[in-house]
Parts: structure tokens; C-alpha cells; sequence
């Protein structure tokens, strides 16, 4: 009979560490509502520095991404607006793409350089972010 105590205590104790473990544990459909939720699309400030010689801007900067394996490329262009009175301006289009990969997600610093050949010196610079305008601060 007393085997049978043992047995039976036994299995309580495992049945209570099995429900508690259950329970305790976050699960799969949990994790993804929160990614969800998470991914909101925010552009992060860009620092660029415009120096101009000879007829060529080389526009410089960095920019803040959620990771190391991220990658950042620019590109110049000089756009001109739809009337004749606006003033034409330097667009720098900035290309982040996500790494899908395994990478420890700490924000990182990661610079961009790119120029445009041009007849004025003093232009404005518009920044785009994967195609949306980015607030800038220069150096």
C-alpha cells in the first residue's frame, strides 16, 4: 500500500509542475500580437554635412538603425519643383534595409556618402528615409 501513496503523490507533483510550466510560459501566439503591435514605422533623425568644391556637392551623414546588420545607401539628385518661381533642391534618397537575419538588436550608428554635380553653391537639402522626409540637423 504504501507504494501506491508514493505513486500517487508522485503524479500530483508532477501534475502540478506540468500545469504551472503551462501556464508560465508565454505562448507563440502571445509573442507575435507583441511584434505586431511594435513595428511602428518611425523615420530617426539624420545628422548630413554639405560640402561643395569644383562644382560637386558631397553630401555626408549618418543616421541611427535598429541594428548592426542593417544597411544604409544613398543617393543624390538635384529635383527641381513644378513651377518656375520654386528654388531647386538637393534630394538625398537614403535606403535602409533590415537585415532578417540573427543580429542583437541595439540601435547603431551607420554613415552614408553621396554627391551631385551642380552650377550653385548654396542649395537646400531635402533627406528621404526608404522614401518618406526625414528631420535633419547638420554637424
Amino acid at each position: 500500500m504504501s507504494h501506491t501513496r508514493l505513486w500517487v503523490a508522485a503524479a500530483i507533483i508532477a501534475l502540478v509542475v506540468i500545469i504551472g510550466f503551462v501556464l508560465s510560459v508565454p505562448h507563440t501566439r502571445d509573442i507575435t500580437e507583441t511584434l505586431q503591435g511594435s513595428t511602428a514605422t518611425t523615420i530617426p533623425q539624420v545628422t548630413v554635412r554639405d560640402s561643395y568644391k569644383k562644382g560637386v556637392h558631397t553630401i555626408t551623414g549618418t543616421v541611427e538603425m535598429p541594428n548592426a546588420c542593417a544597411t544604409v545607401s544613398a543617393e543624390a539628385n538635384i529635383a527641381i519643383g513644378s513651377d518656375a518661381s520654386s528654388t531647386p533642391n538637393i534630394l538625398v534618397a537614403v535606403t535602409m534595409v533590415d537585415d532578417e537575419g540573427v543580429c542583437l538588436q541595439l540601435p547603431t550608428q551607420a554613415s552614408f556618402k553621396t554627391s551631385v554635380s551642380t552650377t550653385t553653391a548654396r542649395l537646400p537639402l531635402v533627406v528621404t528615409i526608404n522614401g518618406a522626409v526625414a528631420t535633419t540637423t547638420s554637424p
